[in-house]
């Protein structure tokens, strides 16, 4: 099958919406849920006219593109992220088409989703405080190599909590973007995230305490 017919083929392809689409960068963007034959799951991103400007691409270029290239960066630094299972852009009569179709982060829901059915509740605090600091560890490892999130809220931030295990991952990176130095980088999603975030200073201190431990600089001065 050449490109243009793989595109086509994913575009077909319909499922629940999980993001209604919204019109925005001068275009619509949405996600919707495929559910696959063999019950795994995929989610698709779905754009029109959905662009970003540099002064790499001053006429515009889809912004699924600056998401995979996100993606592709964060996995390679360490940072887990959904896994990338189709990407693809088209021209038609309404402007660009964007496509990014990724595989479902299993077991793992939002932090904010995770409190809100008792997760807390439900661990230790001292398992708490290593759940958060795993959180700021991650975000160091994104920071350190320039990376900046560009939307950070707490609801971007997915966990996965088993007896086992405490997994942590980012989602939503289509405003991901390098910065100059890895201090910028971290300036904005620390401020970002502390402000939409339901943490409390106790807690903070928690995700800043595995922040440092990678980073290698204190929060306080990055705040």
């Amino acid at each position: 099958m050449n490109l243009a017919g793989q595109f086509e083929q994913w575009w077909q392809r319909q499922g629940d919406w999980v993001e209604e689409p919204n019109r925005r960068r001068g275009g619509e963007s949405g996600v919707q849920r495929l559910q696959q034959e063999d019950g795994s799951v995929y989610y698709a991103k779905r754009q029109v006219g959905h662009i970003y400007r540099s002064l790499r691409h001053p006429f515009g270029c889809p912004t699924v593109l600056r998401e995979r290239k996100a993606l592709l960066a964060l996995d390679r630094h360490g940072v887990r992220v959904p896994q990338i299972v189709y990407c693809g852009t088209e021209r038609s009569v309404e402007g660009w088409r964007g496509l990014l179709i990724s595989a479902e982060l299993e077991g793992f829901q939002d932090i904010e989703s995770w409190y809100a059915a008792g997760g807390r509740e439900q661990i230790d605090p001292a398992r708490h405080n290593q759940l958060l600091q795993r959180i700021g560890a991650m975000l160091a490892r994104m920071n350190l190599a320039r990376w900046q999130h560009g939307c950070l809220y707490a609801k971007h931030v997915f966990v996965k909590v088993t007896d086992d295990a405490l997994d942590v991952a980012l989602l939503d990176l289509e405003k991901s973007r390098r910065r100059w130095t890895r201090r910028a980088a971290a300036r904005h999603d620390l401020r970002q995230l502390r402000r939409h975030s339901s943490w409390s200073a106790l807690e903070w201190q928690q995700v800043g305490y595995g922040y440092e431990q990678v980073f290698g600089s204190t929060i306080k001065r990055l705040l």
